[in-house]
């Protein structure tokens, strides 16, 4: 495919602005205080506006363009199952759906092989928190502080960001923990080895005083994402495996962005041996080209509905141009190797190049990360550690954060700012090159936040 050049036409920007701020309401935003750039079009790890200016994307989207924009081999399948058969009604065996489900299930760890499409994120939690509900006949479901599950009423109820507070009814019998994250340690842990044992401990003693026999499901971001990319201690997890099998709660690993190449990996739970009874998925799983989510389901928890009728499905559950796309995506990264470059440019060039950045920007507090999935948090005291910005800043308190963005778009690096972090996010098959154009600009933008250090 002949690389697309931006072509300016400011007169179409317009139209397209003026169209959204007359009628497009936009999510987590108060309407009239954002200003959305018109984007013209996006073409690998970059996209451009309709004045001609391009950005290298340091996002993916919102986390999920794994294979870039525009790949052409995904959107030549996308062509070729719309001119075959654009949907058809999820009751019914479609090759496109079955073929999705078999290379899903080849990849995913365990006997996670039955899969449950949804379509996104926020619903594939939703589905498997019912799901581990009605196989334990159990009501409650713990999940972390520091967490994202999505949008939808349950799922937002898991979260533990801010983002939860305004639709929390504290009604969905959902009951947060610590999870371990030794730079800001709730632990007062001084070392990985006391987080990872001092989480556990906690983990174990808010099951006993709610009640084990009262609680379904553990659900955990296996490497939390938007809450800051905060790498489990060597041996977390697999803690978390034994108190679940101790107790009969079934394991739900989210791996909606940690999933499908984002750490090196297929998924973030290989780097740890961990296998859970139910997973989650999207974002990645076809690079956000239409969307697709899904609960890959193990066999102990299948066999509770082999039966017995699951009481859940979705009109597009499997829909034939998601699932023609997650087939796409999935052999592209098969045949070019996305995984592997994702985990051997992360080790070798933006794991270190972050970390060099951090040696020189005072403002620089902790670097933390794997594969193409990396957080760096931005504070005014490195002794102290105090952020950058308060937690949960807006409007004036958060003008440090905001300056530091608007050098990095100034630069031509569209940043991942969220709170006092920015996260390196692009996409799983960016170039050597690629990423060393957005380290630099980093380093620029990080010189605008060092004016903020005390």
């Amino acid at each position: 495919m002949t690389p697309q050049t931006p072509q300016p036409n400011p007169e179409a920007g317009a139209a397209v602005k003026a169209a959204d701020r007359a009628h497009v309401f936009h999510s987590w935003s108060a309407q009239e205080l954002i200003d959305p750039l018109a984007v013209a079009g996006a073409e690998g790890s970059y996209f451009w506006d309709y004045d001609g200016r391009r950005y290298l994307d340091f996002t993916s989207g919102l986390v999920y363009t794994n294979v870039g924009y525009q790949h052409p081999k995904v959107v030549a399948a996308i062509q070729e199952q719309a001119a075959r058969m654009t949907t058809f009604a999820p009751a019914f065996a479609v090759e496109a759906r079955s073929e999705a489900a078999r290379l899903i299930a080849e990849r995913t760890p365990g006997d996670l092989d039955k899969i449950f499409f949804t379509n996104g994120g926020a619903d594939a939690n939703e589905h498997a928190v019912r799901m581990a509900r009605l196989h334990t006949g159990r009501p409650k479901v713990l999940s972390a502080y520091r967490s994202y599950h999505g949008g939808t009423q349950q799922a937002i109820s898991l979260t533990g960001d801010p983002r939860r507070w305004a639709s929390d009814s504290a009604s969905a019998g959902v009951v947060h923990f610590w999870a371990p994250f030794l730079y800001r340690s709730r632990f007062y842990a001084e070392t990985e080895e006391q987080e990872c044992a001092r989480a556990l401990e906690h983990l174990e003693t808010t099951i006993a005083f709610e009640g084990p026999s009262t609680i379904a499901a553990i659900v955990l971001e296996t490497i939390p994402g938007t809450a800051g990319i905060m790498v489990p201690p060597t041996g977390y997890l697999a803690g978390v495996r034994e108190l679940c099998d101790t107790y009969g709660i079934v394991l739900i690993l989210d791996e909606v962005m940690a999933g499908f190449g984002r750490t090196g990996s297929w998924f973030a739970a290989d780097l740890y041996g961990v296998v859970p009874d139910l997973m989650t998925f999207a974002k990645g799983v076809n690079s956000g080209y239409v969307p697709l989510g899904g609960v890959a389901i193990s066999g102990k928890i299948a066999e509770t509905f082999g039966k017995r009728p699951y009481p859940g499905g979705l009109t597009y559950s499997g829909h034939p141009l998601a699932c023609a796309a997650a087939v796409a995506t999935i052999n592209v990264m098969e045949e070019e190797g996305v995984v592997e470059n994702a985990a051997r440019l992360g080790e070798t060039v933006l794991g270190p190049g972050l970390r060099e950045l951090a040696e020189r920007h005072p403002s620089v507090g902790d670097v933390r990360g794997v594969g193409m999935f990396w957080a760096v948090e931005l504070v005014r005291d490195r002794e102290t550690r105090e952020p950058l910005v308060p937690y949960n800043a807006a409007g004036e308190a958060n003008a440090p954060m905001a300056a530091f963005a608007a050098a990095a778009k100034e630069g031509g690096l569209w940043p991942f700012v969220n709170m006092n972090r920015t996260h390196a996010v692009p996409p799983c098959n960016a170039s050597e090159a690629e990423l060393k154009e957005g380290l630099a600009v980093l380093d620029a933008a990080l010189s605008v936040a060092d004016a903020y250090v005390e």
